[in-house]
């Protein structure tokens, strides 16, 4: 094993490790007198960007910042949206607004775009969309990109067909994921037949050569989503004979279409391929798995699936054991579930929001209240993770202790949100 890849297997066998692990695995490294190469160190941020470890990919390039690495403006670009998806938008937009004039291109612009769309900041987006007009940073594909996405997380998919037209007539470049947001914005308009036209359109430019397989995917979802059952069984098949081999998502998406089929044993042919395909599984693909199998109801099928990937896995990641416990708390298996929760935690896995939640609802439809309030206080405890319980939830827990009197338990409860809502 290379040295290059020696750290990176350092830094990601961290898992759920705390802050600050990362820069002391890096002084550490440093200080047993190992090489660094910069390039290295920003393919390192990448990967573990791509595998959602936000939090460490921003601690690598802040420890990158305090040896004096030098930052491009595409890092630029990545580090903003490390900051939104860690310390939320105010700090994305605090570090933009303190780079150098030379560092405001349409990369970061761009970066900034693209942390308001997905926030759905839309006057934020809009504003700076104009700016970005006017400096001449507009003329790139993401940029539409990005806000065709914001227009369908807000259900204006109309808007959308004109964005496209606009695109068109600056002639900027429609990539395969333009196509895609415009698959969707005419099949929620009800226009099946026009998003078969995209995939028409797209295949003539192409001369027939066969699509990127997200085309194939999209179509698929859409003919589901419509009930056109044949349909989608053709376009699943072109989707697999479009799989990228080097891609596990193509086969990610596969299992989870043919799982909206209802499809269980297409689902486990798919899941042997994957197998097949690639010589390490990944907790992703295990997720995808076990989400797939969830939707199915297929119980037996999932712990298998679960002890399999326990057997082989290095790193925990509680994603897993959220999907499971969620399962057997929908069928009253509440001993089953602490006892998963308790595994994860004798592994170093802690528990996440997601997996107080899960408890929480289940306590809740069961008027379990004590051990409900439990949880809570127990997750102000446990995570830093930003929690914001729904006003119902809320109005539950305060009529609870309204009408035991407990104003002491009231107290603590409300001590309790205001960490998890970081206020």
């Amino acid at each position: 094993m290379g040295v290059a890849r020696a750290l990176y297997r350092r830094l990601s066998a961290l898992g759920g490790a705390p802050a600050g692990s990362v820069g002391g695995a890096m002084d550490e490294w440093v200080n047993q007198g190992m090489r660094l190469r910069p390039v290295n160190l920003l393919n390192y941020v990448r990967e573990l960007r791509n595998y959602k470890r936000f939090a460490q990919a921003l601690e690598l390039m802040e420890w990158m910042d305090t040896k004096g690495i030098h930052m491009t403006q595409s890092n630029h670009a990545i580090r903003i949206d490390l900051l939104s998806k860690t310390t939320g938008i105010d700090s994305a937009e605090g570090y933009f607004s303190n780079l150098p004039e030379s560092a405001k291109n349409y990369l970061t612009y761009g970066s900034l775009l693209n942390c308001y769309c997905k926030q759905k900041k839309v006057e934020k987006a809009t504003n700076l969309y104009e700016n970005m007009k006017i400096l001449g940073f507009d003329s790139n594909t993401l940029v539409y990109n990005n806000l065709g996405s914001l227009y369908l997380k807000l259900e204006q998919p109309q808007k959308i067909p004109p964005l496209i037209e606009q695109m068109k007539a600056k002639n900027i470049p429609l990539d395969t994921f333009t196509h895609c947001i415009l698959m969707n914005a005419f099949a929620r308009l009800g226009d099946v037949g026009a998003a078969e036209n995209v995939v028409s359109e797209m295949g003539r430019d192409t001369g027939g050569a066969p699509l990127p397989w997200p085309v194939y995917s999209n179509l698929a979802s859409i003919y589901i989503s419509a009930g056109l059952t044949l349909k989608a069984e053709s376009a699943l098949k072109m989707l697999e004979m479009a799989i990228d081999r080097k891609d596990r998502n193509s086969l990610h998406f596969l299992i989870s279409l043919h799982a909206q089929m209802g499809n269980v044993s297409e689902v486990n042919r798919v899941w042997r391929l994957m197998k097949g395909i690639f010589p390490k599984t990944t907790n992703l693909s295990y997720l995808v798995v076990l989400q797939a199998l969830d939707r199915l109801d297929d119980v037996g099928s999932m712990k298998i699936c679960y002890e399999e990937w326990q057997d082989q896995t290095m790193h925990h990641d509680i994603r897993l054991t959220n999907v499971m416990i969620g399962v057997y708390l929908r069928k009253n298996m509440v001993g089953d579930a602490l006892y998963l929760w308790e595994a994860a935690s004798r592994k170093g896995s802690e528990p996440n929001i997601k997996t107080f939640d899960l408890f929480v609802d289940y306590y809740l439809k069961n008027q379990e209240m004590e051990q409900a309030v439990k949880c809570v206080l127990t997750a102000a405890k446990k995570t830093k993770m930003e929690w914001r319980m729904d006003e119902k939830k809320v109005g539950i827990f305060l009529k609870y202790f309204e009408d035991k009197k407990d104003l002491e338990g009231y107290r603590r409860f409300q001590d309790a949100l205001r960490k998890l809502t970081h206020s």
